[in-house]
């Protein structure tokens, strides 16, 4: 058996977690440069405010109704999840992060009672992180997902039993099912198929030759036959750092302190996870929304000497390959670096002239990282990176990082005794 842990509206619950006055309230959040909604919660959808809706078409509705509205804070998200994530290891160890706001766990035959380690999953989670999730319990993953779907509407909690497969069909519909889109959606009404049990009757053949092999699978899978299998949590092969300006920007040496910061955050990733970037790929975009004319979009590709996680490195080849595609005169909204070619940190062979160098490199970014994580993001930083940051994305209504900022954490005045 599956197990699908989804929290509910995450970036709102964030929020939340930090202004229990906001409860009940509606609220939203809002994507890079506080374009559009990403996160809503119910009392937000109850309005009519509908996910992607661009932010200033509703700012009217938000300031009459008194929505309460955030930008994104992908520190506080991110360090949450991972609060999350090992809450539910703790439990089932046999764990697939599948998004940040979602995890597949692998059952075994000691979980006898699925009810109670459902609700066990969903009541620890919000006791240990404060945070409501949804447990759905399946013999596959995809019909797991459709559980989930399910309990959003049954308590939180909903169980598909193997010899009650068939009573889940007729609960749900092709919007609810993993692996339909939109497009899959269409053409199966096109051939008067409009229920999941329809589909399900549908003889194999005919579904591969009409929705491939994929289609195929999520087939067998709704009828309780696994096909999809646990993944583990493997490195990132490529790593990509990269985001649109708060204003445009014509300037190099402002532009220069957004891909030395960008080549920084992708060296920090590397060494995370205790790996090696072998080439780059520096990016630069102009705005469509100018008068700019002619090629909107550059790029170039650079093959580092030899694979490496040093933040001074990369951001020395980074800046090396602005400054070749770089055009002064012209108004960018956009840059970003990629690293590539990534190699496990153990597996580079070594230069034997820099060895005392590399060494001396690698204690100073050790306790940065540390300092870095312990008070804060760019806490310290190279000097290259600035400080003004005139390029960083708008975020007019940015929450405080509570959990991961020692300046930011929630303080509470109890009186004197």
């Amino acid at each position: 058996m599956y197990a699908l842990i989804d929290c509910n509206s995450f970036y709102v619950s964030c929020e939340r977690l930090f202004r229990p006055d906001l409860r009940t309230s509606a609220v939203v959040v809002l994507s890079n440069n506080d374009g559009c909604i990403i996160s809503r919660s119910d009392e937000a959808k109850a309005l009519g405010i509908k996910m992607g809706e661009p932010f200033f078409n509703i700012k009217e509705l938000i300031r009459n109704k008194n929505v309460t509205a955030f930008s994104s804070n992908y520190t506080l998200y991110g360090d949450l999840s991972a609060r999350v994530m090992a809450t539910l290891a703790a439990i089932v160890p046999d764990i697939e992060i599948y998004s940040i706001d979602e995890a597949f766990l692998l059952l075994n035959e000691t979980h006898t009672d699925l009810e109670i380690l459902g609700h066990t999953l969903r009541n620890t989670v919000k006791q240990h992180t404060g945070i409501p999730v949804g447990v759905g319990i399946a013999p596959t993953k995809t019909l797991a997902k459709l559980a989930n779907k399910l309990a959003k509407r049954s308590g939180g909690v909903h169980i598909i039993y193997p010899n009650k497969i068939d009573q889940s069909w007729a609960q749900a519909t092709f919007d609810d099912v993993w692996g339909l889109g939109r497009q899959h959606t269409k053409k199966l009404r096109a051939h008067f198929i409009d229920t999941i049990e329809q589909f399900i009757q549908q003889p194999e053949e005919w579904v591969r030759k009409n929705f491939s092999v994929i289609g195929l699978r999520t087939q067998r899978e709704l009828k309780g036959i696994p096909c999809i299998e646990m993944e583990d949590v493997a490195d990132k092969k490529s790593i990509c750092t990269s985001r649109s300006f708060g204003n445009l920007q014509t300037e190099f040496y402002d532009i220069q302190e957004a891909i030395a910061s960008h080549a920084a955050s992708c060296a920090e990733k590397l060494r995370l996870q205790g790996s090696r970037a072998g080439s780059m790929h520096v990016t630069l975009s102009k705005s469509r929304f100018t008068n700019e004319t002619g090629q909107l979009y550059f790029g170039i590709f650079i093959k580092l000497p030899e694979p490496t996680n040093n933040t001074s490195t990369l951001i020395q080849f980074a800046t090396e390959g602005l400054r070749n595609i770089f055009q002064k005169g012209h108004v960018y909204k956009k840059c970003g670096v990629i690293v590539m070619d990534i190699v496990p940190e153990e597996t580079v062979q070594l230069n034997m002239f820099e060895s005392l160098q590399n060494d001396k490199r690698t204690k100073l970014e050790v306790a940065m990282d540390q300092i870095n994580r312990k008070m804060g993001k760019h806490t310290l930083r190279h000097a290259i990176q600035g400080y003004q940051h005139v390029w960083k994305l708008r975020k007019e209504n940015i929450s405080p990082n509570y959990t991961t900022n020692l300046n930011e954490i929630v303080c509470i005045n109890v009186g004197y005794i």
